[in-house]
């Protein structure tokens, strides 16, 4: 029998056997350096800011691809301070990733204490939160409540904070800043007395809000992107009259807010003004529901109305909902549209079993004989085509729009009872709904809509980052271990 070949030793364990294994000093020497190695490469990643790999289906923690199209091409500077915020944060994580689209967008958390300016500036006091997006003079501030909203028919939250940073990353970059006017001196709601948060609320989406006394100025200024008109209790005057009439027929938009009327009026003027769009006068009288699921409990005439889906409430369609107190119906002539030229969609309405009570003797909450039960409209956009586009010229057409709707307390400082903290504006999406409004009109709506659940987040790797989670979850720590032993077994055999 032919000797059995010697098995020769393994050089990478003989090497370790002698030069680092037997002397232990070289041992500890190794471990440090594979220490201050790995300590290095975590600084260095995360002073480039990479992108971190997302393997939720949801896509929380990374920028949609719509995101970096729209702030690629931004060439003035952007910052995003984090007030109170660590570096742990979420949120943060995902703002950072914007200066991978564009490096004139910076992200970062701030210690307000050390940033007295930015106290200073905004009014921010220690223990504040909040996220302040900022491009030279023009500034919006979120809270974190901005960036979430609650999925009424699924009970989930829904993160829109990419939603809002991106949209807020363009309003502070617009060149055109929209200017809103409301019209004075014909009602009792006022920006300075019931409206302030409204003006604030404006004033944070980068808009310039003015009042309008029109007997003053004689026209509507010509910077007018959105007039602003709300529940008039005594008729325009000729001059009034004749200046909104002129700024519809210039292409003018109007938001219109007509709460309820306790007693007839004679307004001819105001009422003229409407005619145009095809909606009647209002009607004395308010609405109650009878569908609990739609109103504040034991209140019925505090509904949250359905929100229908239209290019204006789109963002607020089948999320959550608005909340009006003593809401009144729109009345729209529908044989007159056509002939008007004006286009119809609903925005708000009433459940099928609501009704319409315009006697205010009556105390009982319940339906009474002849009064109007059914599904009404309390908030719809009227869209007047004023001229056709002209295919041979290149001309465009040219269109007024009113959004209408029958309630005006649901954007006011009032509270909804004495013991309430909240203004109603605050309450459900009210907010939302007027500021949607005011932005679909001055043309400059929500530029993107990216939203993501939050309420489960869903592990859909592909194959490929499968075996990468699989390799990083059992084949470090098995190495590990397999090290252990090894270095166990050369000790052993040394003594």
């Amino acid at each position: 029998m032919k000797e059995e070949k010697e098995k020769k030793p393994n050089k990478f364990i003989e090497v370790l056997k002698k030069k680092w294994l037997i002397d232990g000093t070289k041992t500890t020497l190794l471990v440090l350096a594979i220490i201050l190695l790995f300590i290095g490469i975590n600084i260095l990643m995360q002073k480039l800011e990479l992108t971190p790999i997302d393997f939720s289906q949801e896509k929380l923690y990374t920028l949609t691809q719509e995101s970096k199209d729209k702030v690629k091409n931004i060439d003035k500077d952007v910052h995003i301070y984090f007030v109170g915020s660590t570096d742990e944060d979420s949120n943060l994580e995902l703002a950072k990733q914007y200066k991978n689209a564009n490096e004139k967008i910076v992200a970062e958390a701030i210690d307000i204490n050390a940033r007295p300016d930015l106290a200073s500036k905004y009014g921010i006091e220690d223990g504040t939160q909040g996220i302040i997006v900022e491009c030279g003079d023009n500034s919006k501030v979120l809270t974190a409540n901005d960036l979430v909203t609650y999925d009424t028919t699924t009970y989930e939250t829904i993160s829109i904070a990419e939603e809002k940073l991106t949209s807020s990353i363009l309003t502070v970059t617009s060149n055109e800043i929209p200017k809103v006017y409301f019209l004075e001196g014909y009602s009792e709601y006022k920006l300075s007395t019931n409206m302030r948060y409204l003006s604030m609320f404006l004033a944070n989406e980068v808009n310039e809000i003015e009042t309008l006394n029109i007997l003053s100025t004689g026209k509507v200024p010509e910077d007018c992107k959105v007039l602003v008109i709300t529940t008039p209790n005594k008729d325009f005057d000729e001059t009034a009259t004749n200046a909104i009439k002129d700024y519809i027929n210039a292409g003018g938009n109007i938001l219109w807010l007509n709460g309820v009327i306790a007693e007839k009026q004679d307004l001819p003027n105001v009422n003229s003004v409407l005619e145009l769009y095809g909606v009647n006068p209002f009607d004395v009288g308010m609405i109650f529901e009878t569908d609990s699921s739609k109103t504040v409990s034991g209140m019925p005439y505090v509904i949250f109305p359905t929100i229908e889906y239209s290019n204006l409430t789109k963002t607020l369609y089948n999320t959550s909902d608005v909340l009006l107190i003593n809401p009144t119906k729109v009345n729209i002539n529908e044989d007159k549209l056509e002939e008007l030229k004006v286009a119809k969609t609903e925005l708000l309405t009433t459940g099928e079993t609501s009704f319409f009570r315009a006697d205010y003797s009556i105390t009982s909450s319940s339906k009474q004989e002849n009064e109007e039960t059914g599904k009404f409209v309390v908030g719809a956009e009227l869209e007047k085509t004023l001229q056709e586009a002209n295919e041979e010229t290149g001309e465009k057409a040219k269109t007024s729009k009113l959004v209408v709707i029958g309630e005006n307390t649901f954007i006011t400082d009032f509270t909804l009872s004495q013991n309430a903290q909240s203004p109603i504006i605050a309450l459900a999406r009210n907010k939302d709904m007027a500021l949607n409004s005011i932005a679909y009109l001055a043309e400059r709506p929500e530029d993107i809509t990216a939203r993501k659940s939050t309420g489960t987040v869903t592990y859909t790797p592909t194959k490929e980052q499968d075996i990468m989670v699989q390799v990083a979850i059992f084949g470090v720590p098995v190495l590990i271990i397999f090290a252990g032993i090894v270095v166990w077994i050369l000790r052993r055999r040394k003594k």
